[in-house]
């Protein structure tokens, strides 16, 4: 199947899958802005994911959603990429701020999504708290999340980057944004040799970030929360201090195909990422070919060094 066959398939089948219309709230802070739906997923009209006014994920497919799984029972709610299923809606509330999203898979496991601005400006913070309503343990808890990376100026050529850190509870990654987040069953990937690995700029290509987060049992009314982060920088090496900031365990980067590259991540690079998923706080440091640049640098200053001295001897 094409990718344009795959989109158009993903976007018919949404229709007959979703229930309601998802309206939702737009969220800003410096320049960022994300839209967030009532079900908990990305996109309130033409913004789900902003920086400077140019958004990364509504170009083409609107391809951005969660699910989330207890045992062999699953729902999700995404756009394009699933539409809504098994899912019904509890409550939501929203403020130019903040906004909470609170919806039930399969009338048992509980999902309140709570987004607000975090420690870094750069960044927006999805609180996730995955509680079991009802009276018996339920098995195996896993948690996914997609998204199809559209960064601007060359929304559908773009490099991405995840780092999958030293997390425990990281069931499974591959660049496969378009693929419906459904935890029991994982997509195949993109890009080749981009699942369960870290892999640095990947592409240019059409593709994204998928990840399975797995967290064991809950017992009777217990809860389990994590955080997930979205926004973006004005370079890649800002966008390494807002990981830092915030205590990033997983990260994924989505940049445009510019000139400068990568490396530069420039005009933006935008930020998928995670914490309190069992793992320690990512070390962001810069990518191979920034090394190769810092070294070639300290070469210079090495030989200029030398230079001077052996003219002063």
């Amino acid at each position: 199947m094409t990718k344009k066959l795959l989109i158009a398939s993903l976007a018919l089948s949404s229709i007959f899958l979703s229930s309601t219309a998802n309206a939702g709230q737009v969220l800003s802070t410096g320049d960022i802005s994300i839209g967030v739906q009532d079900f908990g997923a990305l996109g309130v009209g033409s913004v789900a994911l902003s920086h400077l006014g140019s958004d990364a994920i509504t170009p083409g497919c609107l391809c951005e959603g969660w699910g989330a799984s207890f045992g062999s029972t699953a729902g999700w709610s995404a756009n394009a990429n699933g539409g809504d299923n098994n899912v019904s809606l509890v409550n939501f509330t929203g403020t130019s701020s903040s906004a909470t999203s609170i919806v039930s898979v399969a009338n048992a496991l509980q999902i309140t999504q709570a987004y607000t601005a975090s420690a870094s400006s750069s960044l927006f913070v999805n609180k996730v708290t995955l509680t079991n309503t009802t009276s018996a343990s339920m098995s195996d808890v896993r948690y996914s999340r997609s998204m199809d990376w559209d960064v601007p100026p060359t929304p559908f050529s773009e490099f991405v980057t995840i780092n999958r850190g030293t997390s425990t509870a990281l069931l499974f990654s591959n660049d496969n944004g378009f693929a419906t987040p459904n935890p029991l069953s994982n997509p195949g990937e993109l890009s080749a040799g981009t699942t369960n690995v870290n892999f640095a700029d990947s592409g240019p290509n059409d593709h994204g970030a998928y990840f399975t987060f797995s967290f064991g049992a809950l017992a009777a009314g217990e809860s389990k929360t994590f955080n997930i982060f979205y926004g973006a920088a004005d370079s890649e090496a800002n966008a390494f201090s807002a990981l830092s900031k915030v205590g990033a365990e997983v990260y994924s980067f989505g940049q445009s195909n510019t000139v400068g590259g990568p490396s530069a991540g420039t005009p933006s690079t935008f930020i998928f990422a995670f914490s309190g998923v069992g793992g320690t706080p990512v070390s962001p440091v810069p990518e191979p070919e920034t090394y190769a640049m810092l070294l070639a640098g300290l070469s210079l200053v090495g030989f200029a060094a030398r230079r001077k001295k052996q003219n002063q001897a």
